[in-house]
């Protein structure tokens, strides 16, 4: 826990909401499927929209491979996956971050509110957990505009 100006920062749950004008079913799309997610987040994705499912997400030219399970499917409301596990071990409820997506009908659009936690339990270090923490504030605010974006072009197509 860190303190800033006051407040009390505890590093248990990242959360995350934006509109994006497009229905739940575009929006779901975009979130849970490889071929979408590539083109707002990582450089490629292979899993299976389906709860169990093994697969991965890639930065760079396989650089940067994160292995991911799927938690959730539940069309067109919630896609939730778990990663960011140990070297060499498959993402599970002991050893992971959870990240969902909740999805919301808003007028024409959508309210999709982002949850990542499972910070506490994964053991880190105070400094570790607070770097690792505002990595991904920053990623996370850096791809959920992206994920606006492709998803109004999904739209138009």
């Amino acid at each position: 826990m860190v303190a800033y100006w006051g407040a009390v920062v505890e590093f248990g749950k990242l959360e995350r909401e934006i509109r994006v004008d497009a229905a739940p079913e575009i929006v779901f799309d975009v979130v849970s499927r490889p071929e979408h997610i590539k083109m707002w987040w990582s450089d490629d994705a292979s899993f299976e929209p389906a709860p169990g499912a093994v697969g991965e997400l890639v930065w760079g030219d396989h650089a940067g491979v994160e292995p991911i399970t799927v938690v959730d499917v539940d069309p067109p409301r919630r896609f939730a996956f778990r990663w960011i596990a140990p070297d060499g071990r498959l993402p599970g409820a002991d050893n992971s971050l959870l990240v969902t997506f909740e999805l919301e009908p808003c007028g024409d659009g959508t309210i999709v509110r982002l949850t990542e936690s499972g910070w506490r339990e994964k053991g880190w270090e105070a400094a570790v957990l607070e770097d690792a923490f505002h990595d991904h504030e920053r990623g996370w605010d850096m791809f959920l505009p992206r994920l606006q974006g492709y998803a109004t072009s999904v739209v138009a197509r």
